[in-house]
């Protein structure tokens, strides 16, 4: 079976939407984190008093 001619355009494409996706999911995470820490520190201070 012959590949596509534009196969190359095509994984580009593909691999230019996987790591979109995958910065968009640690984007994601680390905003999560950051919202989840100083809730964290708050606990936590109060529990040392």
């Amino acid at each position: 079976m012959a590949m596509k001619p534009n196969y190359r355009y095509e994984r580009s494409k593909r691999d230019q939407a996987k790591a979109a996706k995958k910065e968009a999911k640690l984007a994601a995470k680390v905003a999560k984190e950051k919202v989840v820490d100083p809730e964290d520190e708050r606990e936590g201070s109060a529990d040392n008093r």
